[in-house]
């Protein structure tokens, strides 16, 4: 029988081989992506925005990071339609029940008019955005 000296000796170092172990998972390989908006690490991509091309929020448009911060905040927002529901009547992103999309206007610098940027969140907490009104979508990295 061991000691209580003893046994506390093994758990510790079993502690420690644990930690070792799980530090040791390949986090120092390097990522064969290109790096830029798109790249981003299997393991930090949540899984709503698997296959899908990513942007980290720090990469957004400086309105995009503006409005980002308006949604956190719950506002104001410039527009009368930020907030609105999102039909997502292009199917362009995950099929959900009316209301679970709301969309919020990006600021475009020189447009008479609200532009063709905007940020789409779930309610799930899922945040993309599109440059295009609504062709093409990048699930938003935060």
């Amino acid at each position: 029988m061991l000691t209580r000296s003893a046994r506390t000796t093994v758990a510790v170092l079993l502690a420690c081989l644990a930690l070792l172990l799980a530090g040791c998972g390949g986090g120092s390989k390097k990522s064969a992506e290109p790096s830029g908006a798109t790249a981003s690490s299997a393991a930090a991509t949540p899984g709503w925005a698997k296959g899908r091309a990513t942007v980290r929020a720090s990469q957004l448009p400086p309105e995009a990071q503006q409005t980002l911060k308006l949604i956190d905040q719950g506002g104001p927002f410039p527009y009368a339609k930020d907030g609105t529901v999102f039909g997502n009547f292009e199917k362009a992103l995950p099929q959900q029940k009316r209301g679970y999309y709301h969309e919020y206007t990006v600021t475009t610098p020189k447009s008479r008019d609200r532009g063709a940027r905007r940020l789409v969140t779930g309610q799930s907490g899922e945040v993309y955005y599109t440059g295009d009104h609504y062709k093409t979508f990048k699930a938003v990295l935060r």
